[in-house]
């Protein structure tokens, strides 16, 4: 193998491939990246076979000689980022499986392992879906966050995501929070399709798409239970998870007595000041919303956070307030995770009292939705 790339992209293909390699594999191998020079390109793959994801990544390079090998991330990665901005040119031994990396004046030499011994990756195409770039991009972002983290129920830790119609849905759930957002799409399904995809990988999916992508193409999954989503010039494939995820649409209240409109960027604030206190009480925040006094006068939203030792933290936000008063309790780290997804100028907040979710949507929509189940109030 002879190539040349440039060195900014070499790194940039590193950054997106490099999130795929395990930690601690189970095979040697598994710790490195592969390259193979291929028809004026260089591609970039990595595995990790714990979650059962890869990604390719592509780059333009000079290929005077066809080849491959693995690579340590590690060494590699670290390497690269601290050349300088110029040509890379890659030189394999292959009786050594030596790599001789130059750039300007200089010289390194990095170990490597047969590219043979790299387990078989997933091949390229068009997709059985093509879905935009910046929907689903935005779609993960808003419900990703909600997976679990731990794995006592792992059905939990992934993302549902149906085709029904022409609408795409995709939520997730903790067990104390919900998210669903959905979006029409240009497909139409006969039959309703689901999957559920683990939040490691799909999250790896939004954070690579960029503008250059206006539309994913989405594979799915046939006899082996791996999906593919089919960037501009990247792959990434997931094996599914299996089991049956919760029937959410019972959690989402279908009525309720308060409704509260508030700007998005004020209840933030809000609820991050009294984060800083709620912390000693696993995050539980009060909320309390209060209907104007008078004809013309705005509500108002009260958020309190408290600790024993520390101290405490209220706010209050300007609001319109329809229906009764509302005094809760609810985990204010998970509402600043909302918020903080939420492009809107105001979001409405809901609930049907105390013991009832808090359900937040951003005003004027329909698509997106979030649930989360109410707390005890601290000591």
């Amino acid at each position: 193998m002879q190539v040349s790339v440039r060195q900014e992209n070499l790194a940039k293909g590193l950054s997106i491939v490099g999130r795929a390699v395990e930690n601690r594999p189970t095979l040697p191998v598994l710790s490195n990246v592969l390259l193979s020079a291929e028809e004026a390109r260089l591609k970039l793959a990595a595995m990790d076979m714990s979650l059962g994801m890869s990604i390719t990544c592509w780059i333009g390079a000079k290929v005077d000689q066809a080849g491959a090998i693995t690579l340590p991330k590690n060494t590699l990665a670290d390497l690269v980022n601290n050349l300088s901005p110029e040509r890379v040119d890659l030189n394999l031994d292959s009786v050594t499986q030596t790599v001789n990396v130059r750039c300007g004046t200089t010289v390194s030499n990095i170990k490597g392992i047969d590219a043979n011994e790299f387990p078989l990756l997933p091949e390229d195409g068009a997709g059985d879906i093509q879905v935009s770039g910046r929907t689903l991009k935005d779609m993960i972002s808003q419900t990703v966050f909600a997976t679990a983290k731990e794995d006592n129920r792992p059905i939990l830790t992934g993302l549902y995501t149906e085709f029904n119609g022409s609408t795409l849905t995709m939520a997730a759930a903790d067990g104390y929070r919900l998210a669903v957002r959905t979006a029409e799409i240009d497909q139409h399904f006969t039959e309703p399709f689901s999957m559920v995809i683990p939040g490691r990988a799909v999250a790896e999916v939004a954070r690579i798409i960029s503008e250059e992508d206006e539309e994913v193409g989405i594979t799915l999954p046939g006899d082996r239970d791996i999906v593919l989503f089919h960037l501009k010039n990247v792959l990434v494939s997931s094996q599914l998870l299996e089991g049956k995820f919760p029937d959410f649409s019972a959690v989402i209240p279908r009525s309720y007595i308060t409704q509260t409109v508030v700007y998005t960027s004020d209840l933030l604030r809000a609820c991050k000041r009294a984060a800083i206190f709620a912390r000693d009480s696993a995050g539980s925040a009060q909320i309390l919303v209060k209907p104007a006094r008078n004809p013309g006068e705005p509500g108002e939203v009260v958020i309190a956070g408290r600790s024993n030792e520390r101290g405490d933290n209220t706010g209050m936000v300007d609001a319109s307030v329809e229906g009764e008063a509302l005094d809760i309790s609810l985990n204010v780290e998970y509402l600043i995770d909302v918020l903080n997804v939420i492009p809107d100028e105001r979001v409405i907040l809901q609930s049907n009292g105390a013991t009832s979710p808090g359900v937040l949507r951003p005003e004027n929509r329909n698509d997106f939705v979030h649930v989360i189940m109410p707390m005890s109030r601290p000591n």
